[in-house]
């Protein structure tokens, strides 16, 4: 039988704590027992970044990260994003710029470009393509994703 611990974080901005063995992934922990089903699983290898959340700020793919290391830190899910008034800039830009075909990559590169505007409010496209680098898409091309991004940073003071 596996150990269990409990861990103590910031979820989505709100206090959780949780028991699960110390072996779970952040991605099951997520989708299986906080039934947040947002995050997705992908390939399970780290890869194709569907399953990225942001722990403590930073684009982290949830698969490869086991859930203890979330333990007194913040991690942020698709369902965390929003602002209560509505869609965030960044998943606004992706709707209006049609940056979505089937949706199921669309948490992973919200959150990684969430993050990277919070780093870098005004990047290049150079470095809005290097950050959404990790994340895979089989149907937009991409160049609906960049130009959503780009009028996302437009939005930044």
């Amino acid at each position: 039988m596996a150990e269990s611990g409990t861990l103590s974080f910031s979820l989505n901005g709100r206090p959780a704590v949780v028991r699960c063995p110390d072996e779970t992934i952040l991605l099951d922990l997520l989708r299986e027992q906080l039934r947040l089903t947002g995050t997705k699983r992908g390939c399970d290898l780290g890869t194709c970044g569907c399953c990225t959340v942001l722990l403590d700020g930073r684009p982290t793919l949830s698969c490869l990260t086991l859930a203890r290391l979330a333990d007194g830190r913040s991690v942020t899910t698709i369902e965390g994003v929003s602002p209560p008034q509505g869609l965030s800039p960044v998943q606004r830009a992706f709707v209006e710029e049609g940056a979505t075909q089937c949706g199921f990559c669309t948490p992973g590169f919200v959150l990684t470009a969430t993050a990277l505007l919070a780093e870098r409010p005004h990047p290049s496209r150079e470095e809005i393509e290097r950050a959404i680098s990790g994340n895979l898409c089989r149907c937009t091309g991409y160049s609906a994703i960049v130009r959503a991004i780009e009028a996302a940073a437009r939005e930044a003071p």
